[in-house]
């Protein structure tokens, strides 16, 4: 494994350790006072550290030097961790983030930003708060240590170089704890013919003298913690007298330390960052500019690919049979050959659904963002919010997770804004002053369900009446159902904000959302009572690679009609049809009114049964669903169902409207997919007498 493999496992354990982080603080800021929570949130920023320190990555070590620092104090209870300490820790995590993007993407990072933050939390490391803790005897005797030091024998392996770590950076991270010494030993130094650049062979004497505060052992062991495979290392005080008073007093006070205990501890006292910040010209803090680096890798179940392996071996020994099969001088067995093609069948499917698992994802992946968004939001507002989330080990298919984001994004931020009230507004209205915003996931017919609900105000249709005729929206006498009003926060445009903000008021997110999840092949609907809350639910496919397809005739073609807009399949009876307007064909289905669709006339191709104006009784009408709302596709013949492989029409091809795709049957022609939500608005703009070119152009 090269270096460029190890520097990509970091970034991505680094992304880890952040989440992590935020979690943990917080969790702190809603109150909980765990002490392991604190350990946690520490031994993420101590490894980032480490991490970063090894590969050079110096601003990233900065930062989480004096962040890591400022936990310690309040680890071992010297300062609380109050709003503000929270509010700035995680504006460090924000940093961090930034910089992590931006050293994976080869981007320049935000100086500016990484100065004020190191500055600002010296500053606060500065502060009075700060008090020191007495040892758990509690007598100021046991309290006032001799000042000491260390001395310190490195010797580095030759290969201590190719590891990545540097000795003057471990070198810099002592000066840290007090006023460091060095000197060189140049006895191992060979010839200059016989030197190898990438081999180190000198050693080194340090003295670590203390600056005030007694240096703890273990701050210096845990410098050296990321070599002490690579180096021999010897570390002595240099007062034994005073090195003996403070385990006495550790052992009188019931803590006697141990190899195993100075392991855990990790603590450094740091004046340093203070130092170097203001050594830099400050303009103020600049927000992190956005990076976004595409993850290119899972992390997978191990049950999943013992699985997948348990499935290619069942596989193997199906073709194995086969083969033989086919080598019998006797000629094959016609029974025995379809047991066998029936047995590769199943294996072949078996197969191909642990693969999709595979890619299968937990919904909690993409939830993890909104814990902190949603802390932002309410503090900025006022507001105070419970996000409640459920549901979250749902899986569904990465692609599909990470293109959902944004959407979900935009449904979070305007229940915060629009549809929550404010503490005074919900206790004058006998509500709890606490909002409830809940996020929710589930499997459903095939698909996965993502609901979004709030208990705010809910949305006052009269208000979007009164918008939407203001904007010519509707008509002045024009009336509308209750969802059909609610459908209105879809158009492009539309707001019943008065102001703009930056969190909403342009009109453009709703437009947006339900734009990103149509193109996933998805759905969105909106329920909402007023002065009780509203409930957004986003309904999507589980995979954007494989789909259950029906095969159907027309005019010669065949086309495919994903399973879950499909509702039904009826014979015609041509009594049941009418015409509106002399255009517009309708079929009575059950006392609904249903839009007749034929293909040839949106497609353009060659005339089947379908499209005879004579007698339909041979003809099938599909009843079909897309956006809330019912067609009928008028086809020659139903073919049967099948898995369809996705293939995109777009990359390969170019983009057709009502259609979403392709894939290539088994006889080798290519079968187009129908995207039915595509297809109504097509039929609603052509009518029946345009033919689109499509197939003139295929």
């Amino acid at each position: 494994m090269d270096m460029a493999s190890f520097i990509a496992t970091f970034f991505e354990e680094s992304r880890e350790g952040l989440d992590q982080m935020e979690t943990g603080l917080l969790a702190l800021d809603a109150g909980n006072d765990d002490p392991e929570l604190i350990h946690v949130i520490f031994r993420a920023a101590h490894s980032l550290k480490g991490g970063s320190a090894t590969f050079g990555f110096t601003a990233v070590t900065e930062l989480t030097h004096v962040m890591e620092t400022l936990l310690d104090q309040v680890r071992e209870g010297q300062r609380t961790a109050n709003t503000d300490t929270i509010l700035i820790l995680l504006e460090s995590v924000d940093a961090l983030r930034g910089m992590m993007a931006a050293l994976q993407g080869g981007d320049e990072m935000d100086a500016n930003h990484h100065v004020d933050l190191v500055t600002r939390l010296t500053a606060l490391l500065d502060s009075s708060e700060t008090s020191p803790v007495l040892p758990l005897g509690g007598s100021e005797e046991a309290e006032a240590q001799p000042s000491s030091g260390w001395k310190i024998w490195f010797q580095p392996r030759l290969h201590l170089l190719k590891t990545g770590n540097d000795p003057a950076r471990i070198f810099k991270e002592l000066s840290y704890l007090g006023d460091l010494s060095v000197e060189v030993e140049t006895d191992r130094l060979p010839a200059l013919v016989d030197l190898e650049p990438d081999e180190c062979h000198l050693a080194w004497s340090l003295t670590l003298r203390s600056s005030g505060d007694e240096i703890d052992r273990a701050a210096v062991e845990e410098i050296f913690e990321w070599v002490e495979d690579d180096c021999d290392l010897a570390i002595q005080p240099l007062n034994p007298e005073a090195e003996e008073a403070a385990s006495a007093a550790s052992e009188a006070a019931g803590e006697a330390p141990t190899e195993a205990e100075h392991a855990d501890t990790e603590q450094d006292e740091d004046d340093a960052p203070a130092s170097a910040a203001k050594e830099h010209a400050h303009a103020g803090p600049k927000p992190q500019t956005k990076v976004t680096v595409e993850t290119r890798s899972i992390r997978v179940d191990t049950n999943k690919i013992d699985t997948l392996m348990n499935m290619v071996g069942q596989l193997v020994i199906t073709q194995s049979m086969l083969s033989q099969m086919g080598a019998q001088p006797d000629g094959v067995d016609l029974e025995v050959l379809r047991d066998g093609l029936s047995q590769l069948e199943r294996h072949t499917r078996a197969l191909q659904e642990s693969v999709m698992r595979i890619r299968m994802l937990p919904i909690g992946f993409s939830f993890n963002r909104f814990p902190r968004m949603v802390h932002d939001i309410s503090h900025r507002l006022g507001k105070q919010v419970d996000l409640v989330i459920s549901g979250e080990q749902t899986e569904l298919d990465k692609t599909v997770m990470e293109r959902i984001g944004d959407p979900l994004v935009h449904l979070v931020r305007n229940a915060l804004d629009h549809g929550i009230e404010s503490p005074e507004a919900r206790e004058a209205a006998g509500k709890p002053p606490v909002g409830r915003l809940h996020l929710n996931a589930f499997h459903q017919s095939g698909h996965i369900v993502i609901e979004v609900s709030d208990d705010g105000k809910g949305i006052d249709t009269e208000r979007i009446l009164v918008k939407a005729r203001e904007r010519g929206l509707i008509g002045a006498e024009e009336t509308l159902q209750r969802q059909q009003i609610l459908e209105l926060i879809f158009h492009p445009g539309f707001s019943t904000k008065d102001e703009v903000s930056d969190l909403s008021g342009r009109g453009v997110g709703m437009d947006v959302v339900r734009s990103n999840i149509k193109a996933l092949g998805g759905t969105i609907e909106v329920r909402s009572r007023l002065g009780e809350g509203s409930t957004f639910s986003v309904r999507l496919p589980l995979t954007l690679a494989i789909i259950d397809g029906q095969l159907v005739q027309s005019g010669g073609q065949t086309y495919i009609i994903p399973l879950t807009s499909i509702i039904e399949s009826i014979r015609i009876e041509p009594q049941h049809i009418c015409t509106l307007a002399g255009q517009t064909e309708l079929y009575k289905l059950r006392g609904a009114h249903l839009p007749i669709m034929r293909l040839r006339h949106l497609f353009g191709h060659g005339a089947g049964l379908s499209d005879q104006p004579g007698d339909l009784s041979t003809s099938i009408l599909v009843v079909v669903e897309a956006d809330g709302q019912r067609a009928a596709l008028l086809v020659d013949e139903l073919l049967g169902q099948q898995q369809i492989v996705i293939k995109s029409l777009e990359q390969n091809y170019g983009a057709i409207e009502g259609i979403s795709g392709a894939t290539i049957l088994g006889s080798g022609h290519v079968a187009l997919i129908l995207d039915v939500a595509g297809l109504c608005d097509l039929s609603t703009r052509r009518g029946p007498a345009r033919p689109s070119s499509l197939w003139s152009a295929l």
